[in-house]
């Protein structure tokens, strides 16, 4: 009896975000993420069942992934603002493969309604509260909506931005940041 191989679910959801990112997300199916992967459709069917289940995989890893590098930079008792700052200076380091997977995986996270409806539930508790009714928080808010747009305009192509662009644009966020939360 032959043991059965062990499919890296990593793996796989690299080939998956690479499908997206080469060819969209119209492409995003099993078989081709089973081709990109060089696996059988039985292989992808097994790690994530549909391909719901692969683009929430996606995204979950993703969140995790990001959650992680935000948390590195934090203090234990850090609150909602630093969580922010911490957050615009991520978003403001300029990689372009960076980019172009974030824009992958939110383009498959925002093809699912339930993902979506997460996203909102995220963002509104992040963003909305009693921490933002101070200036600093304000302005705190202010520079994250300022640094997420600029990610999302630049991370799906909606404009081109140089690498010269991107840094004024991520200094004229700085300068949006009080001064007691510029570096985290």
């Amino acid at each position: 009896m032959s043991k059965r191989p062990v499919i890296d679910r990593n793996l796989v959801l690299d080939a998956a975000i690479s499908v997206v990112m080469d060819q969209g997300i119209s492409a995003l199916s099993i078989g081709e993420v089973a081709k990109a992967a060089g696996i059988s459709k039985g292989g992808v069917q097994s790690c994530f069942g549909t391909k719901d289940g692969l683009v929430e995989a996606m995204v979950n890893r993703w969140k995790a992934d990001y959650e992680a590098s935000v948390m590195a930079r934090l203090a234990p008792d850090a609150g909602v603002l630093e969580l922010l700052t911490a957050q615009i200076h991520i978003i403001a380091i300029p990689d372009e493969e960076l980019s172009k997977r974030a824009a992958a995986i939110l383009t498959a996270m925002f093809s699912q309604d339930s993902l979506r409806a997460q996203a909102n539930d995220w963002y509104r508790s992040l963003l909305l509260g009693g921490a933002f009714e101070s200036e600093r928080g304000k302005r705190v808010r202010l520079a994250f909506l300022a640094a997420t747009g600029a990610f999302f305009l630049r991370s799906f192509g909606i404009m081109e931005i140089s690498e010269a662009e991107w840094k004024t644009f991520s200094e004229d966020i700085a300068r949006l940041l009080p001064a007691d939360a510029s570096a985290p």
